[in-house]
């Protein structure tokens, strides 16, 4: 061991504290690095296992009724590998002990043979019997909630029919890894499930005897998937083919991609802030070392060390701090990112787990943040290389003096030491700017994790409570006549009924196309109003076509544009309409129409697909019973359900991710402020040495010494306000997708908690370092060198 390298041992262990303060900032950095980066490569190396060993198609497509003859025509369209048609059709069950109608998909399976797509992941129990029409698989997640297991019985009805169906497994599937209800927004298993039926007994179930109604594709490498989507649209128009669509399109495997690019984003910018925070401590704690030791850098020149040598001295040391960061965020990340990827399967449901993190994601950290650490000593190392022995034997000039105007106008106030407080700062403004600035991120990520809190309580609110006021939405199995929503309106415990129309669609403007539902209401609609979150209920034209922000801005269209809609079910009319009005929405990017002018432009009569319906309290559990019995209702969704499985499951992953950029923002206050204090305890031993014997106080010497980094926490909390409101605007645009637009919201009690915290970690470390003037040796001070 050389003599450098003892000396290093010796620096490292004196400053051993503020060295681990900015070890664990580069950590914190490191460690939201590694978490991301570990969770994407887990999601992404599931996903494509899971999908691979299952099979899961890569086109799908629905329609009323089609021959299963023309199973053969689509196989020979070019590029395909594999077609499975099957049965598709939704049920209402009656669950034992549940007192609402749950609605389920039931999917049918072979009768001979293997699924050839979307093989189904047997969890618990077998497949079903094809000679035994009463059997079904169950999906996991709703045996889950309703504790059903193999042997239990639940009732369905099919079509009308009431049926007595016996559980024989649990299954999982790639088609429902995020399994959610028609017109659902979030997975609610207690009220949404998946069976699988034998097809013969679907077949006879719902009269599709050698029919299907849906049909899944695979495709070989590098087929075009858009030219297999149209030329299945054109085979299935005929049968009432509501539209092909390719797997970026399929609904489970769209969130889950949204998920992981969200990831991504964050994996960009969060990192870097504590990045940059640990470069500026660096470059603090660094400056001030080379400042302290110019007497030996000159004694070490002058014995014929090299240039090279002493900053490869003082880079060793970075490198030092560097690495323990890099250590600890590495195994904190790792451990971050396996429970972060394991709170995802708890809305994802995969049938396993690869969290096999490999090394590239730890050397991508591992060289950022060692880069972001040497970057930030770059210009103390370089004053440390460029520095003449002759220079560096003699001490510092002292820095010019003069009386400025803040001197004079602003300081003849105050007592003696809150001038020392207020001079220091306005001589050295920069060095206090960038103590603020680092100060000031801490609150800003505070900041930035807490407005999402306010923004969910927006969201909600805006959607669930002033943009609907239905209890409950029923949609029809097939087209009900308006006159029907006379037999709703009679049964007990209604208190009003809205129909409501839905036409899948593609919307065209030019070379743009959007497949998007439109949405038919009354012109005078209340109970699921056109809602635009700034100007409240709007009042529908009589024609014409209204539009969401975000499906304009997909199309690229403005009021008084004109579009073609192509509709994909039905007489699949085709029409020309004008946009005659723009409006901001939360939720999806949806299109409406006044529900006569729908039902004209369809060709289909006075019908509805649907009703929202508003319920007597008293009389819900009666009406829910009735509702259970009613033939021709494919799906119940309840208002208060929603909003309560909302921010069920918002409500926890935001907790985390809140608690999670908390501890590290408290890292990177304490880090800034434990650097900053230590640094001027340093800088000014023999000042404070001075006032002692002077007369000074302890309390006094501690007010000068803390006063000052007190005041620039106070000056960091508006700019971290501001920091803040900028990142929280970034995260926003960032996580913006088309099925959620997250508002900017701050509330001022949000600003208050990142204060409060924010000086609670300057607090705990005024109160750790203020020891160190009651132990300040005063004759060794005043020893001291200049």
């Amino acid at each position: 061991m050389t003599s450098l390298d003892r000396k290093l041992l010796r620096q490292l262990w004196k400053m051993r504290f503020q060295l681990l303060a900015i070890a664990l900032v580069i950590a914190s950095g490191t460690a939201l690095l590694v978490m991301s980066l570990t969770t994407i490569e887990a999601l992404e190396e599931t996903t494509a296992a899971y999908y691979e060993r299952t099979r899961f198609a890569d086109v799908f497509a629905h329609a009323k009724r089609v021959p299963e003859y023309r199973k053969r025509e689509i196989g020979e369209i070019a590029g395909v590998r594999l077609v499975e048609t099957r049965i598709d059709e939704r049920a209402i069950l009656n669950v034992a002990g549940y007192l609402e109608p749950v609605v389920a998909r039931v999917i049918s399976l072979p009768d001979n043979g293997p699924q050839l797509l979307n093989a189904l992941v047997i969890r618990s129990g077998r497949l079903v019997d094809p000679t035994r029409g009463h059997e079904v698989v169950v999906s996991e997640p709703f045996a889950e909630a309703h504790r059903l297991k193999p042997g239990d019985s639940i009732e369905a009805i099919l079509r009308g029919r009431k049926r007595t169906l016996e559980i024989v497994g649990t299954a999982l599937s790639p088609e429902f890894v995020y399994a959610i209800a028609p017109g659902g927004l979030m997975p609610d298993d207690a009220r949404f499930g998946i069976l699988w039926m034998g097809r013969d007994a679907l077949s006879a179930a719902f009269d599709l005897k050698a029919s299907f109604n849906s049909v899944a594709v695979s495709l070989l490498p590098g087929a075009d998937v858009s030219d297999t989507v149209r030329r299945l649209d054109n085979i299935l128009a005929p049968y009432g083919g509501i539209g092909a669509y390719g797997r970026e399109d399929q609904t489970s495997n769209w969130f889950l991609e949204s998920e992981i690019a969200q990831q991504k984003n964050l994996s960009r910018v969060m990192p870097a802030i504590f990045l940059a925070v640990a470069a500026f401590l660096t470059n603090l704690v660094m400056a001030r070392l080379v400042d302290t030791e110019r007497r030996e850098i000159g004694l070490l020149k002058a014995l014929g060390y090299t240039n090279w040598t002493v900053g490869w001295h003082y880079f060793k040391l970075v490198l030092a701090i560097g690495t323990t960061g890099v250590v600890i965020g590495s195994l904190a990340g790792a451990w971050f990112g396996h429970w972060n990827t394991e709170l995802y399967t708890k809305f994802y449901r995969f049938p396993f787990l690869l969290y096999r993190p490999g090394p590239v994601a730890f050397i991508v950290s591992a060289t950022i943040s060692l880069t972001a650490a040497l970057a930030g000593s770059l210009t103390a190392s370089y004053r440390a290389v460029r520095l003449p022995p002759a220079e560096a034997m003699r001490p510092p000039s002292p820095p010019s003096y003069r009386r400025l105007f803040t001197t004079r106008f602003a300081f003849s106030g105050p007592d003696e030491p809150t001038r020392m407080i207020l001079r220091r700062i306005t001589r050295w403004p920069g060095r206090a700017l960038l103590t603020s600035f680092g100060l000031a991120m801490s609150a800003a990520v505070t900041i930035m994790a807490l407005q999402w809190v306010d923004a969910i309580d927006t969201l909600a609110e805006t959607v669930f409570e002033r943009g609907q006021h239905q209890d409950a939405t029923i949609a029809f199995d097939e087209l009900h006549p308006l006159k029907a929503v006379r037999d709703f309106e009679n049964l007990p415990g209604v208190l009003s009924v809205e129909p409501h129309r839905y036409l899948s669609a593609r919307i065209s403007r030019g070379h743009l196309t959007e497949r998007q539902g439109i949405i038919g209401v009354p012109e005078s609609a209340i109970l699921s109003p056109v809602f635009d979150v700034s100007r409240g209920r709007l009042q529908i034209p009589a024609g014409g076509l209204v539009v969401s922000r975000k499906l304009a801005e997909l199309l690229r269209i403005q009021i008084g544009d004109t579009v073609v809609v192509q509709l994909l079910e039905g007489h699949r009319a085709s029409f020309s309409v004008r946009v005659v009005q723009l409006f901001e929405t939360y939720i999806g990017k949806p299109a409406y129409m006044e529900m006569g002018a729908l039902n004209r432009l369809a060709g289909d009569g006075r019908v509805a697909s649907g009703l929202h319906i508003r319920m007597d309290a008293a009389d819900r559990s009666g009406l829910l019973a009735r509702l259970k019995g009613i033939p021709g209702i494919a799906s119940i969704q309840f208002r208060q359900a929603a909003i309560d499985t909302f921010f069920d499951t918002m409500g926890e992953t935001i907790f985390i991710f809140i608690g999670f950029f908390i501890a590290f923002s408290m890292t990177l206050s304490v880090g800034v402020a434990y650097n900053s204090i230590r640094i001027a305890i340093s800088e000014r031993a023999q000042e404070f040495a001075t006032l002692r014997i002077l007369g000074f106080t302890r309390w006094e010497i501690s007010y000068i010494l803390l006063g000052e980094v007190g005041l620039l926490t106070w000056l960091a909390i508006p700019l971290g306000a501001a920091i803040g409101l900028a990142l929280a605007w970034w995260m926003t645009s960032a996580f913006e997708t088309e099925l959620y637009r997250v508002p900017l919201v701050l509330q001022n009690s949000t600003y208050g908690k990142a204060a409060l915290i924010m000086l609670a970690s300057v607090l705990v470390c005024a109160a750790v370092t203020r020891r160190r003037l009651d132990r300040l040796d005063l004759i060794a001070a005043l020893k001291t060198r200049e």
